[in-house]
């Protein structure tokens, strides 16, 4: 079956809302979390002079993307008062800064402010530009993690705090190198988190009160890979890579079912895994493997393991995965197309994410979202260089159909400007944001 998971299961699974609208973009992403954009009347070509702006707002720092749902956007951003962070980050250094983090809600046509929670938070970590997490939004409440742990459930109309967690307090957590960084999954009652606790690494609070239901797993570390929900052959399981195994999970008890060895440099378990039928791939910065999920709950079966002639090893971004190929961005900057049943790298090339075909670039970082499309899929690719990229990708190879410059890259990362955030698409638009400002810029078909 064509498209990452069986489309009908998991819509009724990942999101408690009864009936999301097909162009809202909820959570991290999109509605299931695999990348895909499925709302009809978006263009096929951009317009002279790329996509037309129709509002941008200031903000402030942040990694984190925009979700939109019910008319509203929500972003989250970091206001420094004091501390003085590095002019280039070292990935190795924690940086000590003074600030308030904030959630943003918008009107999504008009970008007009709706309402604002703020809070005071010390930075303590390396890279301090801001949360991480894309706030995820179900059942009129809207979940949010800032980077040093805390975990919030606001009222979506008000913005009024329902519950709060903070993972250093409440869950005996050490906050990564990186900051948390695992988008918030809702699964039926649950919200499942990436809390880097003493106690479990996953923990699942029920979702309206914040009360704990499970905790899963220990380590030392966590990693930074959000929690996935996949509609395995023996039916809805959560997955996720830490920095030694991918592990499969019973959403509903954190039980866990079987794991893979699996070794990223640095700890740097950050991109989703991604099923399609019973092939499961996982990749990260120095390792990367596909996995069989049998009928059994139980059973997965190593297929391969990536070496230096094969798979994709993605750093910043998640891959998505088509008719039985992984486009996915390598560490390079490279974006590879890789068989899934074998390995196999079917073509590769720097362009999308560097803007020459053969110019790579130290965790270079681009976005991918697939738009599916009766004659071929297009896929919109935002770039580090705060570009939308309009493409063709296909076993056979790479074909651009337009480049549009939509914000300035405003951070830094290894001697270049960059903007490393995930985009949203719903209502025939794109929502960007880098440290300055978050836009809209209309994707409609004329």
């Amino acid at each position: 079956m064509k498209g990452l998971f069986r489309l009908p299961a998991v819509l009724a699974l990942v999101t408690a809302a009864p009936a999301a609208r097909a162009d809202d973009w909820p959570q991290w992403m999109g509605p299931t979390r695999d990348g895909v954009w499925r709302e009809a009347g978006v263009l096929r070509s951009f317009p002279p002079g790329g996509p037309p702006r129709r509002w941008a707002v200031p903000v402030h720092a942040g990694y984190a993307g925009p979700a939109v749902a019910g008319g509203r956007v929500f972003v989250t951003d970091f206001v420094r008062t004091g501390g003085a962070p590095d002019h280039a980050p070292s990935p190795a250094k924690r940086n000590v800064l003074d600030g308030t983090e904030r959630v943003l809600c918008l009107d999504a046509a008009t970008g007009a402010p709706v309402w604002k929670h703020e809070y005071a938070c010390r930075y303590e970590l390396s890279y301090p530009g801001g949360p991480r997490c894309t706030p995820t939004v179900s059942g009129g409440k809207v979940y949010t993690l800032g980077a040093m742990g805390d975990l919030l459930c606001l009222d979506e109309k008000t913005g009024a705090v329902l519950w709060a967690k903070n993972f250093p307090k409440d869950c005996r957590a050490k906050t990564p190198l990186w900051g948390f960084c695992g988008h918030p999954l809702v699964f039926r009652k649950l919200l499942v988190c990436v809390a880097c606790g003493k106690d479990g690494l996953l923990v699942a609070f029920d979702k309206d009160t914040g009360k704990e239901a499970w905790t899963a797993l220990s380590g030392e570390e966590a990693g930074y890979c959000p929690p996935t929900l996949v509609d395995a052959p023996g039916g809805p399981e959560l997955v996720v890579t830490t920095p030694t195994a991918v592990v499969g999970l019973d959403p509903a008890s954190g039980a866990k079912r079987w794991d893979v060895p699996f070794r990223p440099r640095y700890a740097m378990a950050i991109a989703a895994p991604r099923l399609e039928g019973d092939l499961l791939f996982a990749g990260a910065l120095g390792d990367a493997v596909a996995v069989r999920l049998g009928t059994a709950q139980t059973a997965a079966t190593e297929v391969w393991r990536a070496d230096r002639h094969t798979g994709v090893y993605p750093s910043n971004s998640s891959p998505v995965v088509a008719g039985g190929v992984v486009y996915g961005v390598d560490a390079g900057g490279e974006l590879r197309a890789v068989r899934l049943a074998t390995g196999e790298r079917l073509w590769e090339t720097t362009e999308p994410v560097t803007g020459r075909p053969n110019a790579p670039a130290q965790h270079g970082t681009a976005f991918l979202v697939r738009h599916p499309d009766p004659e071929a899929d297009r896929y919109f690719i935002f770039n580090e260089r705060g570009e939308l990229v309009l493409a063709r990708l296909s076993p056979t190879g790479y074909a651009e159909d337009g480049r549009a410059k939509l914000v300035e890259p405003t951070g830094s990362a290894f001697g270049r400007p960059v903007v490393w955030s995930h985009p949203a698409f719903a209502d025939k638009c794109v929502f960007v944001r880098n440290d300055k400002e978050i836009a809209c810029f209309s994707l409609e078909k004329p």
